[in-house]
């Protein structure tokens, strides 16, 4: 089987080389030697050219004729959740979905700060206010650890901005 070690080695060297502020997110490697690598960026997107570029070295460095295998580099998707540190800190100003451990029901919110202990969501929601016959919209501010985080991700919205 591939070393998954020496996967990581040669994504990395080439992330390095194009010095675009890409980071890995995830790499798999099947029992059967199929690779699966994702990147994605600090700011902008993975262009297509991001992947040829490490799937290159990695293809490049590997020796087929010892071990035979299949590779494909692709960008993390915005459909998934997130899963290293770095997509959090990318993503603070957005609205995220935020899925709590022993809870069915998701927390929408903008991504307001993200370190290394956890992250800060602002959440907006319509209350009755003593005083007031009307609702009004309160803010706040909620702090989550990683550990009690099950899933986030990003809020996928197509309304048009005035």
């Amino acid at each position: 089987m591939i070393d998954k070690k020496e996967v990581i080695k040669l994504a990395q060297e080439r992330i390095d080389e194009l010095d675009k502020g890409l980071f890995i997110v995830e790499i798999s490697i099947s029992s059967s030697n199929v690779i699966h690598v994702e990147i994605d960026a600090e700011e902008g997107y993975v262009s297509i050219e991001d992947c040829i570029s490490v799937s290159r070295n990695i293809e490049h460095n590997l020796d087929r004729e010892e071990e035979d295998f299949e590779l494909s580099v692709s960008s993390a998707g915005l459909d998934k959740p997130f899963r290293v540190f770095q997509q959090y800190v990318k993503n603070v100003g957005k609205e995220v979905k935020v899925l709590l451990q022993g809870s069915s029901k998701a927390i929408e919110g903008i991504l307001k700060q993200a370190t290394e202990d956890g992250i800060v969501l602002e959440t907006s929601s319509k209350e009755a206010v003593e005083g007031k016959k009307k609702k009004e919209t309160v803010v706040r501010e909620n702090e989550y650890k990683y550990d009690e985080i099950k899933e986030t991700k990003i809020v996928i919205s197509f309304k048009k901005i005035k």
